[in-house]
């Protein structure tokens, strides 16, 4: 099976996660700097294998697929690396990750069986913050780091702008998680009679 470049580029999008992560968990400002830039590069494969896609028409079933879990695999990394270094709060981390791992997994096997999922605006609005959100942490700690005479490590707090940032993202996730299992019960009914029947 020949890959197209959408894939491709989704392939490489995974095979970059653990690189970011091996250099942002290091602590050092240099690496950390790295990690960024990895992250960044990954993050812009997303963008740009999306529009290539749409502009031109090479939209596979292997790429509905992986994209979605190349996406999820990337972001919750980085907020597990950031709650690893306690930039973020754990808890907030994993309301996000099982809220996510959740709905990818459904829209995964509803896309396999050709069943139609709704997704609302305010998911939306969610997974854009929360990628502002991972960039306003990467950039913060590149600019602490090099930036201050005697950096002290950046701790997750409730009432700075990072620590609001979380908020406002772990409460669309709830709300969008809410939403989600509301609108799409249907569906979440048939796929809960269908992994009894196995």
């Amino acid at each position: 099976m020949r890959l197209t470049i959408p894939n491709q580029l989704t392939i490489l999008r995974i095979l970059l996660t653990p690189v970011f992560l091996y250099f942002f968990l290091r602590k050092t400002p240099t690496d950390q700097l790295i990690g960024s830039v990895v992250f960044t590069v990954a993050a812009l494969t997303d963008w740009y294998d999306g529009w290539y896609a749409r502009k031109f028409g090479v939209i596979s079933r292997v790429g509905q697929f992986m994209d979605p879990l190349a996406d999820k695999i990337l972001v919750i990394s980085a907020l597990i690396a950031f709650a690893v270094l306690n930039y973020v709060y754990a808890w907030m981390v994993w309301i996000i990750v099982i809220r996510d791992i959740f709905v990818t997994t459904n829209r995964i096997i509803a896309l396999s069986i050709g069943k139609p999922i709704i997704t609302h605006i305010l998911a939306k609005w969610k997974t854009a913050l929360q990628m502002v959100t991972i960039f306003v942490i990467l950039i913060y700690t590149t600019l602490r780091n090099y930036f201050l005479p005697d950096p002290q490590p950046y701790t997750a707090s409730y009432f700075d702008f990072i620590g609001i940032l979380m908020i406002t993202v772990t409460i669309l996730t709830i709300v969008s998680g809410i939403i989600y299992v509301v609108e799409n019960k249907a569906l979440l009914l048939y796929l809960f009679r269908k992994i009894i029947r196995w």
